[in-house]
């Protein structure tokens, strides 16, 4: 797995490289006959446009590299945002539990933005470090032998120890990555749930918790920036005595009269030249640390989606059949998330045509069978049919597009209400968003904004209440007239009377005449369905009451049971 665009900027940078060492040669031999002749009490006018010329080139290559590799930084950068967002995109909301979605932020954010380091730093000075010593050699291997050997035998002496300080450095910024992606990952969830940790008395703990989690990271970054602050004392130590090694030979032979002073100045030249970019290198290593290890959580998010995505794209072959006029059939279903099964063999059918709820403790697995039909997850082992079709041999946006599903907690874009309720069929007239607002009870509410259907929302739809936001959702899903599967995700969870008599009121409305799956822990939802599956311990069974009926329980909320339906 590579990063998108590298090959390209690599060889530009390769290219780059091999101009920078000529224009090193270049200024050094210039220079070295200016000075020379300046020395003897004449001016070589030659030497003086060529040292001016030189340096002229220099100045205008290094400016120029600084601009296209940001420019090609920001293109591979984007290009890696672009597959890790299609990436999760693939896998799903589901995907995105917990501390994942803040995991994932801080990844696509400061993850990524830390490439810059390796990119724009590392990558061209490492490409120096080869392309300019060996520029230096092969001009002293014609000046000055001896000088070259010497510069030949130190030259290692650099990147080995940069490599031996880079093994104990590269544990401790990969450490320093992982608590920083822990930490975005817990703040992330906690300012998702910050209302209901208030309510509870639990905002100060989990704040003394970020602080401590802050504190570890604090003593990581510092820890990491020890070692790089004594490493490049280290590298500069052997750079400086491996240029004195070089110099102080060289001075004793000049005054002995066994080389001339130009070209004694050339070698005083070249071998700062040649140990610059090794120094540099070693420095730039230690900084490209952290883009490194957000690097490589990328490209292991890449490759364990490619492989599914590849056999997705294989397995397309039958027909999509309409869900709502065939049976479903989970037939010994296992699935979950990671290394974690939620259904464990579990089987069931539901009718076309039939409203069933989904009942149980949290945590069971309701919400895990509409992400298997939604195809936001797959079976690990088992198949879902429909209408004797696996799902798996189905194009899934087409499968997706015969859906309307009403999530717990509906997604509300920073856009206008129009907007938000045809997310999912934006070709929509004005008409037909207000038909569908009416029938999900939410256009009284929304004529009242202050700028009606055109009112721009806040992100995730600040300003309005849990049972407006639920209600613009179901507008969303009434304004997918073909959609003949419902997917209800306890649409009336967080509801107070009013709002939940509302949402139920435009669910039944919705619900007449298609099949619809509803996740359900409040009695009045569970009174709308035809039957009721007891979710609980990875399974999915039938609830049957007998004579006296039966009962239910599912977070703490007692649902009796009266033959087919709930009351």
């Amino acid at each position: 797995m590579r990063l998108p665009g590298l090959r390209t900027y690599f060889v530009a940078v390769t290219g780059s490289g091999v101009l920078a060492a000529i224009l090193v040669v270049a200024q050094a031999s210039a220079l070295s006959q200016l000075i020379a002749a300046g020395v003897s009490g004449r001016l070589d006018r030659g030497a003086l446009v060529a040292t001016a010329v030189v340096i002229a080139l220099r100045a205008a290559h290094h400016a120029a590299q600084g601009v296209l590799a940001a420019r090609a930084a920001a293109n591979v950068k984007a290009g890696l945002r672009e597959r890790l967002l299609a990436a999760v995109s693939d896998r799903g909301p589901g995907w995105l539990a917990g501390q994942r979605a803040g995991e994932l932020a801080t990844l696509v954010g400061r993850g990524v933005d830390a490439l810059d380091n390796y990119l724009i730093g590392y990558l061209p000075t490492l490409v120096l470090g080869v392309t300019v010593p060996v520029a230096v050699l092969a001009r002293l291997a014609f000046g000055d032998r001896t000088s070259a050997l010497v510069i030949t035998l130190t030259l290692p002496l650099i990147p080995i120890f940069a490599i031996l300080v880079g093994w104990h450095t590269r544990t401790r910024t990969e450490r320093q990555w992982r608590l920083l992606s822990r930490l975005g990952g817990h703040f992330l969830d906690m300012l998702s749930g910050m209302s209901t940790l208030r309510a509870f008395g639990r905002a100060r703990a989990q704040i003394d918790v970020v602080r401590g989690m802050a504190e570890k990271y604090r003593g990581a970054t510092m820890a990491t920036l020890r070692v790089a602050f004594l490493s490049a004392l280290v590298l500069e130590l052997v750079a400086t005595v491996s240029v004195a090694l070089v110099a102080v030979p060289v001075g004793l032979r000049l005054l002995d009269g066994r080389v001339t002073l130009p070209v004694a100045l050339l070698v005083l030249l070249l071998a700062p030249e040649a140990y610059a970019p090794l120094r540099a290198a070693g420095a730039q290593f230690h900084a490209s640390q952290e883009g490194l290890a957000a690097a490589t959580d990328a490209f292991a998010l890449l490759e364990s989606s490619e492989p599914g995505r590849q056999a997705r794209v294989a397995r397309v072959t039958a027909r999509v059949p309409d869900p709502g006029a065939v049976e479903l059939v989970f037939d010994r279903v296992t699935a979950g998330y990671g290394d974690s099964p939620v259904l464990c063999e579990a089987s069931f059918t539901v009718p076309a045509g039939e409203r069933v709820a989904l009942v149980g403790p949290s945590g069971a697995g309701k919400s895990t069978v509409l992400a298997l039909l939604l195809g936001f997850i797959e079976p690990e082992h088992g198949r879902i049919l429909a209408g004797g079709v696996d799902l798996s041999t189905v194009d899934l946006a087409a499968w997706r597009a015969r859906l309307a599903w009403v999530p717990q907690r509906p997604h509300l874009f920073a856009a206008s209400v129009l907007d938000n309720i045809r997310l999912g069929a934006p070709d929509a007239s004005v008409e037909a968003v207000e038909t569908a607002a009416r029938a999900a009870q939410a256009h009284g509410f929304v004529g009242a904004l202050p700028d009606g259907y055109a009112t721009v929302l806040g992100e995730r739809g600040y300003g309005l209440s849990s049972g407006q936001r639920q209600r613009l959702a179901l507008a969303r899903a009434y304004l997918r007239g073909d959609a003949s599967l419902l997917l209800f995700d306890e649409p009336t969870a967080r509801l107070d009377s009013a709002s939940e008599a509302a949402v139920l009121a435009a669910a039944a409305t919705l619900a007449r005449d298609r099949t619809a799956l509803l996740v359900a822990h409040r009695p009045a939802l569970v009174a709308t369905a035809d039957r009721i599956l007891w979710v609980a311990g990875g399974t999915v069974r039938e609830e049957t009451a007998g004579d006296g009926g039966g009962t239910l329980v599912a977070d703490r909320t007692l649902i009796r049971v009266e033959g087919s339906g709930a009351a």
